[in-house]
């Protein structure tokens, strides 16, 4: 598998918590309290209901792809959707030695992959 460099994050104060827990070795998805809905990316205000109740709660690190687009040169890599076992999507790169097995509903369990600055950032393997 060629490598190539993850840009690091830039969190703000909506995302400073799930970053602090990523570099905790934690991955984090928000729920809201106001509706019960998980939701992706984290935010301040829940996308369903407009409620500022959100909570990150531990995510179980699993997921089927939704859609994927693997890109073969200068460096092979995957870009996918990934459905979270809580339910919300989430864009994500897919860490493979083989890309061409890829399959829409296929399992891919998380990895924290150490971005430029070193700060992990939630990927997907087979």
């Amino acid at each position: 598998m060629s490598e190539r460099t993850i840009p690091s994050p830039f969190p703000n104060p909506e995302t400073q918590a799930f970053w602090d827990a990523c570099s905790a070795g934690e991955f984090k998805v928000p729920l809201c309290k106001g509706c019960g809905k998980h939701h992706w990316y984290p935010r301040a205000l829940c996308p369903f209901c407009f409620s500022d109740q959100i909570e990150l709660q531990p995510a179980k690190g699993t997921g089927t792809i939704y859609s994927f687009s693997t890109t073969l040169k200068p460096v092979t890599y995957t870009i996918a959707y990934v459905q979270l076992a809580e339910g919300p999507i989430m864009m994500t790169n897919i860490l493979t030695d083989d890309h061409s097995k890829l399959k829409i509903g296929q399992t891919v369990t998380l990895t924290l992959v150490p971005s430029a600055d070193g700060t992990p950032v939630p990927m997907f393997k087979v």
